[in-house]
């Protein structure tokens, strides 16, 4: 995985979320708070999640075949949407069904020391696992918002983590909150309400995480700004005149399937034309290092096929027809 997939922010997180998860269990064991299971099985789910993304990297590093010839870097998106599974599943359905079945049988808080001493530690743990994610996605955000950055990203495992991390900590804070009401009135009530904020809490988070990385896993194009670098160096002003049309595809977060039809000059030899794909090529790679796989097509240019629409200029890339009057 490369260091744009955040393997140190995806580290940061499992090592937090594995000694978070074992010390809210005892805490649940010693005091008998739903918030502290549910919050438990979050971070034990988390902490599977970061396993899951870490293998989805190990598994994209492999060499092309010829049954999988474009590679594996897809494999990144696949695991990241499995995250999403997870999360709504063993994170946000559970803490649902505890906090219901709290609410409908309320119970003290015993030992409240150990619920209020574990949330104060985890709190500290998902603050440096989320400032360690936030300080890796900085390094590439540029100028994006933090919702821009998530949506846009093609590398998924970022958003995830920074997602996750965020999820936790309004969730930290959401059984701190349940546990010192229940402390506080002697109404277990509250832990159980508490535990149900969670769970629907997560189970946002999941559906957004699984919008996004639906998105990737159907195929997106190359970003506006990568899109513009490609045709401008496609074009040379002597064989390859302009771009007719051109489509792009991420094959994996790092790696760009670009293929256009050029427009070339009517007079030039298959020689010239040969020569000038291949420069183009060049260039394209030059512009955006990503643009691995690249076709180019020659074809002559003709002005009246294109405004009867016989060329597909409302191809990503391509210009903009003018509209019919």
């Amino acid at each position: 995985m490369s260091a744009s997939g955040g393997t140190k922010a995806i580290v940061a997180a499992l090592a937090a979320n594995l000694a978070i998860a074992v010390a809210k269990f005892v805490a649940f064991l010693f005091s008998g708070s739903s918030s502290m299971l549910a919050e438990s099985v979050h971070s034990l789910a988390d902490s599977g999640n970061q396993g899951l993304l870490l293998l989805g990297g190990k598994k994209a590093q492999r060499e092309a075949t010829p049954q999988h010839p474009f590679g594996y870097g897809r494999e990144r998106y696949i695991y990241a949407f499995l995250v999403s599974i997870v999360l709504f599943s063993v994170g946000g359905m559970f803490a649902v069904y505890e906090g219901y079945e709290k609410i409908k049988d309320p119970h003290e808080i015993e030992a409240w020391y150990w619920p209020i001493g574990v949330l104060v530690f985890a709190i500290i743990a998902e603050t440096f696992s989320f400032r360690t994610a936030i300080k890796e996605s900085n390094e590439i955000r540029g100028n994006l918002t933090w919702t821009q950055f998530v949506r846009r990203a093609k590398a998924p495992e970022l958003p995830v983590v920074l997602l996750e991390d965020l999820g936790a900590l309004v969730g930290l804070f959401l059984a701190l909150g349940g546990v010192g009401l229940a402390l506080a009135t002697g109404n277990g009530v509250w832990d159980g309400i508490g535990t149900l904020c969670i769970g629907v809490l997560l189970i946002l988070i999941a559906v957004v995480l699984a919008a996004e990385t639906k998105s990737l896993l159907l195929g997106e194009a190359a970003g506006t700004e990568d899109v513009e670098k490609i045709k401008a160096a496609m074009v040379d002003g002597e064989t390859v005149t302009r771009v007719i049309h051109m489509r792009t595809l991420h094959l994996g977060p790092e790696e760009l399937l670009v293929a256009a039809k050029i427009a070339v000059q009517h007079d030039e030899t298959a020689t010239e034309v040969a020569n000038a794909i291949n420069a183009a090529e060049d260039r394209i790679r030059a512009a955006v290092p990503i643009a691995r796989v690249i076709y180019l097509e020659p074809d002559i240019y003709s002005e009246a096929a294109a405004e009867s629409g016989v060329n597909p200029a409302k191809s990503p890339g391509g210009p903009t027809p003018t509209p019919a009057h």
